[in-house]
């Protein structure tokens, strides 16, 4: 867990100058598949190509980091909103 504290850090600081906050970084499992979710949000709303920006910018970021012993997927969402 400490390395997911140190990503979520890392990523808060590299994402804010696009006003980009890291709301929630996960790892599970599902079937076969390990997944790491980094759940990203910003005022107003992230829309798609701010995911896309905002993955390129992490994933080099994240392969740094020992997260998950097997391969996993990188899944990285915007923050869900209510009705």
């Amino acid at each position: 867990m400490k390395n997911l504290e140190e990503l979520k850090k890392e990523l808060e600081v590299v994402l804010k100058p696009y006003n980009i906050i890291v709301d929630e970084i996960t790892t599970s499992k599902k079937g076969k598949y390990q997944f790491l979710t980094i759940v990203l949000d910003k005022v107003g709303g992230i829309n798609l190509d701010e995911i896309v920006d905002a993955t390129n910018i992490i994933n080099p970021i994240v392969d740094k980091y020992d997260i998950c012993d097997d391969s996993y997927i990188l899944d990285v969402i915007s923050k869900e909103r209510g009705n």
